[in-house]
């Protein structure tokens, strides 16, 4: 199998690190090599992609942190990650499972804080080109499910105590860039249960990878 991208997308709550440990599990089952599976997550994932996330998530009281701010900071990182990290090991090879990428992007920062999708797109094209994965996974939950779940795990960074309504125009986001991207990317209902989710995303992610 040739290297691939393959991205986790979803709101707070959405399952995203269960979902890669099946995601991981499906390219075994196709022949993949432990070693040739290279994890990643957004924003981190490189010692200064890692500073620049808790940056990103601290909830301080003595600045705020504006949204063109956040923004670049987030472009930072991913492209500190994606010359690093990413683009080597897809060199090599390997296939890269990621916790988030650019949808994560447009989704909370377009969609939740409303900025332009002009601007975003000119960052992105200075930070990372025209570099895409190959597959996005969108764990689709309803907000009011996520943040429950979310708050079930403890303390809640900067972006996860958002109101409501941030997280409902975010995931209009994703549903959007899912309706204008279906050849490259599969939703699965992150409601369920785990059984329910690990068997939905296990069907639709065999069925994919058959036409690769």
């Amino acid at each position: 199998m040739k290297s691939m991208f393959v991205v986790i997308e979803g709101l707070e709550g959405a399952g995203k690190t269960t979902a890669r440990e099946q995601v991981k599990s499906i390219f075994l089952e196709f022949g993949v090599e432990p070693s040739d599976i290279k994890d990643v997550r957004e924003p981190g994932g490189t010692p200064l992609s890692e500073t620049l996330r808790n940056i990103i998530k601290d909830d301080r009281d003595d600045e705020t942190l504006v949204d063109v701010s956040e923004l670049m900071l987030f472009y930072v990182a991913r492209t500190q990650l994606v010359v690093n990290v990413i683009q080597p090991h897809l060199r090599a090879g390997c296939i890269v499972i990621g916790d988030r990428h650019d949808w994560s992007t447009i989704a909370y920062q377009g969609g939740g804080r409303g900025v332009p999708k002009e601007k975003i797109s000119l960052l992105k094209s200075i930070a990372i080109d025209d570099f895409e994965p190959d597959l996005y996974i969108f764990m689709d939950v309803d907000p009011v499910v996520g943040l429950e779940r979310a708050r079930g795990r403890g303390a809640l960074d900067r972006i996860e105590k958002m109101d409501l309504s941030f997280f409902i125009r975010a995931r209009e986001s994703f549903l959007e860039l899912v309706k204008e991207n279906p050849r490259k990317s599969i939703t699965v209902d992150a409601n369920g249960s785990l059984d329910a989710v690990s068997s939905e995303l296990k069907i639709k992610l065999r069925e994919f990878l058959k036409h690769v």
